[in-house]
């Protein structure tokens, strides 16, 4: 496979995250053999804001004349060409941290990065083969994965991605519990199915 894009929305950096730790042990065992291109997209260093109205006219005019050039772009240029996705995002609010979903709202470019069929189904404009979704969680997330479930609708729908696969460790916060003990069994795990 080509380009790995590791999406990083592991935003608290003044605490170690268990989440990229989780994330850097998958990646070390995908990309070790060196002829696979890894990217990182690091959203904590993005500052992304959510699309104002503004911004969203300029978009919709530019998808119309379909010139992609634009910086606003770029983010949507550099997931097309990926062919695996890897996404690190711990489990916040039953979901992910927020700047995720507003990453994601740049990828999503009629006409770019997906465009609509004859019959109006979505067909993907990507190279995007796998995803990769690795997160942490405090407690038990149960049937309560709106993360992954969120990140794995859309990338079907939209992207044509039909292999997913989701690394978790849980139970992290819970009294009694150890918390080293638990990573390394969940790293264990992880690499024995990557």
């Amino acid at each position: 496979m080509g380009k790995v894009l590791f999406v990083n929305a592991c935003i608290k950096r003044c605490v170690p995250s268990r989440t990229l730790r989780l994330a850097k042990a998958y990646l070390a065992e995908r990309c070790k053999d060196q002829s696979d291109g890894l990217e990182t997209v690091d959203l904590e260093d993005l500052r992304l804001a959510p699309l104002s109205g503004c911004e969203l006219a300029v978009r919709e005019e530019a998808i119309q004349k379909e010139d992609f050039s634009a910086a606003a772009f770029d983010l949507a240029r550099n997931f097309r060409s990926a062919e695996e996705v890897v996404i690190a995002a711990p489990y916040w609010d039953m979901s992910f941290p927020a700047v995720l979903k507003v990453y994601l709202e740049h990828l999503c470019v009629n006409k770019f990065t997906f465009g609509y069929g004859e019959t109006g189904a979505p067909r993907s404009l990507c190279n995007v083969k796998k995803v990769v979704y690795i997160t942490t969680a405090g407690g038990m997330i149960g049937a309560a994965n709106f993360g992954f479930e969120y990140v794995k609708g859309l990338f079907a729908a939209l992207f044509g991605v039909a292999d997913f696969s989701f690394f978790s460790a849980e139970g992290l916060d819970i009294f009694g519990n150890d918390p080293e003990a638990i990573l390394k069994a969940a790293i264990d795990k992880m690499l024995s199915k990557s």
